[in-house]
């Protein structure tokens, strides 16, 4: 199990503390909610110019700075109006994911609170929790969230599988950075909650903290689907006096894989943006130089899973063991979040991990 515990003055509830990596957001985006409690007269002047978007009863954010947030912080701003106007409340699931700056899918439906007493209930969008299992809370920038591990496991238990893994990969690596070890499986089923425990096993045989972003995480889960041998994470090549890391490589073919994007440039600073690219492209070049074949994909192509697999095949690999259709199906949906905007388009996820 994680870490030391210690006991709270809530029943079933344990607390720890921890400045999460999401700090940064959780603080810009609560600066710019306007509560009607303290603000009165600014939001009723400006709710009469209809310049508010209105979150919750109470809770407003100006429309054009709502009208330019993508989904996932949606979801954040939802999240800490909730955090805002609520007595004390502590986050679970999603909602403890979006603080602590773990993987988000798009933009989920529902808030998610723990009941301090056992007692499960609705208002509006929020869903109180009763739980009889005892839960290790945390700090993430002034607001109590589940811990990482907990949340980790809550979430594997009901996210599509892929998502899952995405989930439980990155716990896993913002824990090995504390020097700590996460065990989904064990965890789970040492709980009264049986739900999912099959995927948790699931998930258990296949995370790894190694994996540096969500997209790889959920490509791995896909290559796998397809029936694609596994393949070996962050490899370190030497050529022409620089050193480079691939995300998958096939060694028996030596085939490199990429999955392109999730987080690895500033896309508001065109000067990064336009550095990240020429790097790539040398580095890809030398690759290419230098190995049996390259492939890189994007998010789309992953959720969408046939261009993945013509970009494998193009390089020469060629799946080993049957296909599994229906896992494969699971990448199309995410019943826990809103369809996306327009039809066709991907969940695309959201993490400061």
């Amino acid at each position: 199990m994680i870490g030391a515990r210690s006991t709270s003055d809530r029943r079933g509830v344990r607390r720890r503390h921890r400045r999460g990596h999401a700090q940064a957001m959780n603080a810009r985006l609560s600066s710019a909610l306007l509560l009607s409690r303290e603000q009165p007269f600014e939001v009723v002047r400006l709710d009469r110019d209809r310049q508010l978007h209105r979150i919750r009863a109470g809770a407003y954010v100006r429309k054009d700075f709502w009208d330019r947030l993508a989904p996932w912080e949606r979801y954040r701003m939802r999240v800490l109006a909730v955090a805002r106007t609520w007595d004390s409340p502590i986050f679970c699931l999603e909602s403890a994911a979006v603080l602590q700056g773990l993987p988000v899918f798009g933009e989920p439906t529902h808030i998610h609170v723990l009941s301090t007493n056992s007692r499960s209930w609705c208002e509006g969008d929020v869903i109180v929790h009763g739980h009889s299992d005892e839960r290790e809370v945390m700090d993430a920038a002034g607001t109590a969230v589940t811990s990482l591990a907990d949340t980790a496991v809550d979430l594997a238990r009901v996210l599509p599988p892929a998502f899952a893994l995405a989930v439980v990969d990155a716990a896993a690596r913002l824990l090995a950075k504390r020097g700590e070890t996460l065990e989904v499986a064990e965890r789970g089923r040492a709980q009264a909650d049986r739900r999912g425990v099959r995927q948790l096993d699931w998930v258990q045989a296949r995370f790894d903290p190694i994996s540096e972003s969500v997209g790889e995480a959920v490509s791995r889960a896909v290559i796998e689907w397809l029936g694609y041998d596994a393949p070996v994470l962050q490899r370190i090549f030497t050529y022409e006096g620089e050193t480079d890391r691939s995300d998958f490589y096939w060694p028996r073919l030596r085939i490199v894989g990429e999955s392109d994007g999730y987080g690895k440039y500033d896309a508001d600073d065109p000067e990064v943006m336009r550095a990240h690219f020429v790097r790539e492209k040398k580095r890809e070049d030398r690759l290419r130089r230098h190995e049996g074949g390259f492939a890189r994909w994007d998010w789309a192509d992953t959720l969408r899973f046939e261009p993945l697999d013509q970009k494998l095949r193009a390089t020469g690999l060629a799946p080993a063991h049957p296909r599994q259709s229906l896992m494969l199906h699971t990448l199309a949906h995410n019943p826990r979040s809103f369809p996306p905007p327009t039809k066709g388009s991907s969940p695309k996820p959201r993490t400061t991990s």
